[in-house]
């Protein structure tokens, strides 16, 4: 028996699964860090309760749009969840693994209602798992704190409070009250109780948001307060600048204190769900995806109709008019698009830390499966990726995880043989190389790379440097498992992340291994596919362009400089290969852009060349001459009749004539393989 809500609800459900799908990553990022700290022998009161709060708002939300399968598991998770915050247990494994399984049975739920399919009522097995959770499913926790001062405060904090102040404690932190007073002149100043959350969470951990009824008084004028009790290892002063408190107002609470400040009025009844006495996510709107691609869209064509008056200008100035203001007014409009191009794509980015939110769970059903013990460490920084890129980019990174966690990184026993720890390490790090780039990378601390096996299961020679290793595990079908598993082993892992990296995306993707030290994968993709910076040029009368990012230099050569090979032959077999011209005592091969195309009346010499990287190796292509830079509209070539390696999509210049945009390291890479299969013949 399936569901799917009301038709009268359908309105809702774009919101619900936005808001569910943020819930549940939260969800489970708040459990898999209670089970790391189980591991520990230590508790996690403030995972836990966040994780029963996510799992509340998911059933109040499933409730109101009808999905009762979703419904029955929250209940029977929440329930799990409240005995366990209620009673500051740490939540063992038994019921860390079911909580799991409940999440990701939500999260199929929550997917087939956003694709409109039916839903699945829960499995059996899992509710009744669920609902015979009892508190031996439970490890009791420690006991409350007893370096606190004596404050009747603190008698209003439940056992999970208290263990995480405990805990707080025993790490060497500080435990702080700080009391803020609303007033008309400090929400004036963008002074509340959701703004000075914020900003005191950004230098301290909050365990508690407590209300205090004070009498009416110029510090007090509404006769209302809040006292946040903090863990910190900051002083009260810092603390208290960050959101202009009056002096007294931030207090130890290791020391003895009045109970509330102006008279020590009682707190108010019921005081331990007033944390939610205001909206968190004041000042956020959530936009659904297809609304920021629609504005992208009319952007693209306002951009296009500017080239289109652009050329008109310059058409008018051929013919002697005076357009010194039309020219004015044009890089003024240039700049105004420009700056609205970021905006709108700062709007389509996601921060990259939430993309990597998903890994930890990949992980440990890795590490259940394969019986290898690997800790994860993320390190993304702020970096920022357009929504669009980081959809393609993460099914590479999975892949990469697989492979380190299955190929690379030893069983425990043969690491401790080895002189390694018994734990191996993933490490995950990401960075913006420039405004328009991205790098990630994926390292392993295993076995490394055995070239020599590489090659005998492709039965080629083996591969003498890491570039051409990597060419050679990206060949599809190619796997170094005798059989296949549930994680690998088909040999099509390697060949989907570099189709990902260097075809989807127009990226680079490089490897870095050292047997017995660890693997490096690095892949550099661009931030953003839909409007990009680009040179355009001129080859054989035709006009090309080609993105910024992916050219490394441009270089004017004269034939003097290109050395050509001593093999006439080989000039005949493939005729694109010019020769060899040195770049600051290095070589660089060129070849010729018109040749590669077969494009005819193709020029005899080309001052311009193009150099990019390949396989971390540079090439050169040769152009007859560049036309500009500019931004331009990328329309990606779906039709797999027409789509062919190296080119990235087309745009549309101003004069309504599609326009190729290439992806020069595809290019390269594409045309290396073939040269490499014309030696070989």
């Amino acid at each position: 028996m399936s569901e799917r809500p009301g038709s009268e609800l359908s309105e809702f459900t774009g919101a619900f699964v936005a808001e569910a799908d943020e819930l549940l990553a939260n969800a489970t990022t708040q459990l898999l860090a209670a089970e790391e700290a189980g591991r520990k022998d230590q508790p996690h009161p403030r995972g836990v309760r966040e994780a029963f709060r996510a799992v509340h708002t998911i059933k109040g939300l499933a409730g109101m749009v009808g999905v009762e399968p979703i419904v029955a598991v929250a209940h029977r998770m929440e329930a799990t969840l409240r005995r366990a915050d209620r009673t500051a247990t740490r939540l063992s494994q038994e019921a860390l693994d079911l909580l799991l399984e409940g999440l990701r049975t939500i999260q199929r739920a929550v997917r087939a209602l956003a694709e409109g399919r039916p839903i699945a009522q829960p499995p059996p097995a899992l509710l009744e798992g669920l609902e015979a959770l009892d508190d031996g499913a439970q490890v009791p926790a420690e006991g409350s704190p007893s370096t606190l001062a004596a404050d009747p405060l603190l008698e209003k904090l439940g056992p999970a409070d208290r263990e995480q102040l405990r805990q707080g404690l025993a790490e060497g932190r500080r435990a702080v009250r700080a009391d803020f007073f609303p007033s008309p002149e400090r929400a004036a100043a963008g002074l509340n109780i959701t703004s000075v959350r914020e900003r005191v969470g950004a230098h301290a951990e909050i365990v508690k948001v407590l209300p205090l009824a004070v009498p009416v008084s110029p510090d007090a004028p509404a006769g209302l307060g809040f006292a946040l009790i903090l863990l910190t290892g900051e002083d009260d002063a810092a603390l208290g600048a960050t959101y202009q408190a009056p002096a007294g107002a931030v207090r130890s609470l290791s020391e003895p204190r009045p109970v509330t400040p102006a008279g020590g009025a009682p707190l108010w009844p019921g005081s331990d769900v007033a944390e939610d006495a205001e909206p968190l996510h004041r000042g956020v709107v959530r936009v659904e995806v297809g609304r920021l691609d629609e504005t992208m869209e009319r952007l693209s064509t306002v951009i296009v109709t500017r080239y289109r008056l652009a050329k008109a200008a310059a058409d008018l100035a051929a013919r002697g008019a005076d357009t010194r203001e039309l020219q004015l007014i044009l890089r003024e409009n240039a700049r105004q698009l420009r700056d609205l191009r970021s905006a709108i794509l700062r709007v389509r980015m996601i921060r990259v830390t939430e993309l990597l939110e998903r890994v930890p769970l990949i992980l440990r059903n890795l590490r259940r499966t394969t019986g290898k013990k690997v800790r994860l460490e993320t390190d993304a920084g702020a970096a920022e990726l357009d929504k669009t890129v980081a959809e393609r980019i993460f099914p590479a990174v999975i892949h990469l995880v697989r492979n380190a966690v299955d190929h690379a990184i030893e069983a425990p026993a043969e690491r401790l043989r080895l002189g390694k720890p018994e734990e191996g390490l993933l490490r995950i790090r990401c960075v913006e190389r420039s405004n328009a780039e991205l790098e990630l990378s994926v390292t392993d601390d295993g076995r490394g790379i055995d070239r020599e096996q590489v090659a005998r299961r492709a039965g080629v020679a083996v591969p003498r440097t890491d570039a051409e290793l990597l060419q050679l595990i990206c060949r599809p079908g190619l796997s170094t498992r005798e059989e296949a598993t549930t994680t690998s082993g088909r040999g099509m892992g390697m060949d989907i992340v570099r189709k990902i990296a260097m075809e989807q995306l127009g990226g680079e993707l490089s490897l870095r291994t050292e047997p017995g030290r660890g693997t490096t994968f690095t892949m550099r993709v661009p931030l953003t596919i839909s409007i990009v910076d680009a040179f355009s040029f001129e080859c054989a009368h035709q006009r090309f362009v080609a993105p910024v990012a992916t050219i490394e230099e441009i270089v004017e050569v004269s034939q003097q400089q290109i050395v050509r090979g001593p093999n006439p032959a080989a000039a005949v077999a493939a005729p694109a290969r010019v020769g060899i011209m040195e770049r600051r005592g290095q070589p660089v091969p060129l070849v010729r852009l018109d040749a590669i195309f077969t494009l005819p009346d193709a020029a005899e010499h080309a001052p311009k060349v193009l150099v990019v990287r390949r396989g971390g190796a540079p090439l050169g292509f040769m152009v007859d001459r560049m036309l500009g830079q500019q931004e331009v509209v990328v329309r990606p070539l779906d039709d797999a009749l027409v789509r062919v390696p190296g080119v990235g999509g087309s745009t549309d210049l101003g004069d309504g004539q599609p326009t190729l945009v290439l992806d020069l390291p595809a290019l390269a890479d594409y045309f290396t393989q073939v040269q490499e299969g014309v030696a070989r013949a």
